[in-house]
């Protein structure tokens, strides 16, 4: 069985309060990511990343306990611009429509840094228990509601086939990222196909999105 850190492992020490207390967690947390883009999990330590940033080991200690909580933070910094995408979609009505804008926001989260955002996906699984993470759980709602709007069968158990979709996006953007794939319209074309070839529904467009 996988055992997680425990949650304190993963908080702040402390948040933050003046600009330049800000600037320091920021470069923590971004070279966090450019550490991991270039030398992977293996060169992923508090030291290469307090090097990267430009600050002592004390300082990074400062603000986190270890390297887990910089990879926490850095998970939320990156969720936080996919998830604000998802918001956005919701404001659409036609289902169809919104399922696609959030297949095109989930591949531009991958194509933005794409070795970040395979590497964030494999800690996430290692950190993160998705059953209890609110993050994900509204993920799950927000495309089971679509699934609700697409289908007036009740008997459809939503929240299991929104994990499914899930899943099915993940595992084609991970791998498109693996390969290094650069071209975002072809990547999203063959998520919508594979999301809407699960649902057996045709991906017509009303409009384009």
């Amino acid at each position: 069985m996988k055992t997680r850190p425990r949650r304190d492992r993963l908080k702040p020490r402390k948040r933050p309060v003046q600009s330049r207390s800000a600037s320091t967690v920021n470069a923590i947390v971004e070279a966090a990511a450019r550490i991991l883009e270039e030398r992977g999990l293996d060169g992923y330590t508090t030291n290469a990343i307090a090097e990267r940033a430009g600050v002592s080991i004390g300082s990074l200690y400062q603000y986190f306990p270890g390297k887990d909580a910089v990879t926490a933070a850095l998970l939320e910094r990156e969720t936080a611009v996919l998830w604000a995408d998802f918001i956005a979609a919701r404001e659409e009505r036609d289902w169809r429509i919104r399922l696609r804008l959030m297949i095109r926001a989930a591949v531009q989260h991958q194509m933005r840094r794409p070795t970040l955002a395979r590497l964030l996906d494999f800690e996430e699984s290692r950190l993160v228990d998705r059953s209890r993470d609110p993050r994900a759980k509204s993920a799950n709602d927000a495309i089971a509601e679509v699934l609700r709007m697409a289908s007036a069968r009740s008997s459809d158990n939503v929240s299991v086939q929104a994990s499914d979709l899930i899943a099915i996006v993940r595992g084609l953007t991970d791998a498109a990222g693996e390969r290094g794939e650069t071209d975002a319209l072809a990547l999203e074309r063959r998520v919508s196909r594979a999301v809407f070839g699960y649902l057996g529904r045709p991906e017509r467009r009303s409009r384009e999105a």
